[in-house]
């Protein structure tokens, strides 16, 4: 080998290792940039090792950017190089020794990408529409490529720990695929395999998360006993654990578990949910501290090195200054005294107006920054508040109006036992009980809607129209292909489409209105429009509820579009379209690097 491909090498080998370190960062376009180029460059000297790790590097990028198509095409371009590799004449021992677990690696990713293809067919969460001779193909041949890659995982030989983990991923992705066809005997025991193997290598989380997964089936499969024995034993495994990892563990565990007892007809189930509540609460309260202490820190940190950049500028200035007062001394021997006061004026007067804008413009540049500072603060403070709002909510509903449903019920069984000749105390007792049971029910829908929660944001989004229509108004809804998302997202929508109406009510006075909502090409577009008297948005920003301006801001924080259509006397016309992430029925257990 010559020294100019030794060389070649070991570039490779120090852009190899600053797109790793990219992609640790989940910085991965700057990941993906580097290692497109460094797989031309490998190709180019014909290096199979590396056009091997690149090639898997990259589709290990386009995986965590849910590129699927593309992830699977550039593993299995790293299955054909790894097939060329002559491991014999291998100079690195550390490439040699790894490749095993980078190859366990690539066979996980490709069962897991063929696992959710399967699902997404299987649920028709796809946007794509196929005949059902078409289904059936594409179910067969992704279910057919999952197991393919599941048996080249489960043949590798040898006890490195990688190479374990991987295989104990795989064994619950397994489960996962018989839990989807009710295969349950399956499920269950491939779900047992995942949990022996984390067993023996000792890690509590990954055990706690493969019992989750098998309490889930035994769930499914109306076992309620197995589950409850399951999720008490995943419970304890993480009890003394407080990483943030584990909390979130248990309460999912506990809510389960709360889940598994109801089902039992046992009354501690609400004591476990209640445990959940509150561990939710405690890791929801961690989490706003820690972006608020992110924000304030991101903020600090730039504003220091705007002010240190404008202290260098500023003596800067003065020590050009300095260098042309000497010149003009210098000129000052040698021309008449009037010219060079005149010059020196000039000068003097262009520095201070230099100073003045240079000035000026930092100051903007920290007045915007702590604008963009006071945003997030504002928008992470109402995601706290919401959080809060459904939690109280839930806690309401679930627990204290079952208490209240018990202590009726108590009452009612009570009074068969008078035979007619019922103390006017007990009656007035339950009358109370009543009264207070639909207050709870109230408040709780007030916090946050019950529909909503229950049932999503197309039912809520109705049942704000049904609730605020009257004579004098008119709300109608068109509502398309709007599924189930993950409960965050519904609240924050909610809370819009409620404030726009809201406003509609307040402000517009409109015969009608309309909200469409509805998801297209993984996006959620929400329209709200109104027949009323109109307004000029710059001129008369609505102050009303969190206000229009900063409902702009929150939907900019969500990554999505804002427009206001308005003028006087011509109505009101407000749409936004936000990423529309699905929440999946199954949490399959894929790959974390």
């Amino acid at each position: 080998m010559s020294f100019g491909v030794l060389d070649q090498s070991s570039s490779l080998d120090n852009l190899y290792e600053e797109a790793k370190i990219y992609f640790d960062k989940e910085q991965y376009s700057e990941s993906l940039k580097l290692s497109l180029e460094a797989f031309e460059q490998s190709k180019t000297i014909k290096s199979i090792n590396y056009m091997f790790l690149f090639s898997e590097l990259i589709g290990s990028i386009y995986d965590r950017t849910f590129e699927s198509t593309k992830a699977i095409y550039y593993y299995k371009k790293s299955l054909n190089y790894q097939s060329l590799i002559n491991y014999q004449n291998l100079d690195n021992i550390n490439f040699s020794s790894n490749i095993k677990s980078i190859i366990s690696k690539i066979y996980l990713n490709l069962n897991s990408n063929y696992l959710k293809r399967y699902q997404n067919i299987k649920f028709q969460e796809t946007n794509l529409n196929f005949d059902e001779k078409d289904k059936k193909q594409l179910l067969s041949k992704f279910k057919d490529s999952a197991q393919f890659y599941f048996n080249k995982l489960d043949k590798m030989k040898g006890i490195n720990d990688e190479i374990q983990k991987y295989k104990g991923i795989s064994y619950i992705n397994l489960s996962a695929l018989y839990f989807i066809d009710s295969i349950y005997n399956k499920a269950e025991y491939f779900a047992k395999k995942a949990v022996e193997i984390q067993k023996k290598r000792n890690d509590k989380k990954k055990i706690a998360s493969a019992l989750n997964n098998l309490g889930s089936i035994y769930i499914d499969d109306n076992k309620f006993g197995k589950a409850k024995k399951t999720y008490t034993d995943a419970i304890q495994t993480i009890i003394e654990d407080n990483s943030f990892e584990a909390v979130k563990f248990k309460i999912t565990l506990y809510s389960n578990l709360a889940w598994a007892m109801r089902n039992l007809g046992e009354v501690e189930a609400y004591d476990n949910l209640e445990i959940s509540y509150t561990l939710n609460d405690n890791l929801n309260e961690r989490e706003f501290n820690e972006i608020i202490k992110k924000i304030e820190t991101e903020s600090n940190e730039n504003i220091t090195k705007l002010e240190h950049e404008k202290d260098i500028k500023i003596a800067t200035i003065k020590k050009q200054s300095t260098t042309y007062l000497l010149i003009g001394l210098s000129v000052l021997i040698l021309t008449i005294s009037t010219i060079i006061i005149y010059n020196y004026k000039l000068r003097q007067r262009t520095l201070q107006l230099l100073l003045t804008k240079n000035k000026l413009l930092e100051e903007q540049n920290l007045d915007r920054l702590r604008s963009e500072s006071q945003a997030k603060i504002l928008n992470a403070t109402i995601d706290g508040k919401e959080s809060e709002r459904k939690n109280i909510a839930e806690t309401l509903h679930d627990s204290v109006s079952a208490l209240l449903s018990s202590a009726n019920m108590h009452i009612t069984a009570t009074k068969k036992q008078f035979n007619g000749n019922i103390p006017n105390e007990l009656e007035k007792t339950q009358s109370i009980i009543l009264e207070a049971s639909k207050t709870v029910r109230d408040l709780s829908h007030n916090l946050v809607s019950s529909i909503l929660l229950k049932f999503g944001l197309e039912y809520a989004t109705k049942d704000i129209a049904k609730k605020y229509s009257n004579s004098e108004i008119k709300f109608h809804t068109e509502i398309s292909n709007i599924g189930r998302y993950d409960q965050d997202i519904e609240i924050k929508i909610y809370n819009v489409i409620q404030e726009l109406v809201n406003n509609i009510i307040k402000h517009s006075a409109a015969n009608n209105a309309h909200i469409v909502l509805k998801e297209a090409d993984n996006r959620i577009s929400l329209l709200v429009e109104d027949d009323g008297i109109g307004f000029n948005y710059k001129q008369n920003k609505i102050n009303s509820g969190i206000g229009l301006n900063q409902l702009e801001a929150r939907i900019q924080v969500m990554k999505g579009d804002f427009t206001i259509e308005s003028s006087n006397n011509k109505g009101t016309k407000i749409s936004i379209s936000i990423p529309a992430p699905k929440r999946f029925k199954f949490d399959f257990a894929h790959l974390t690097q």
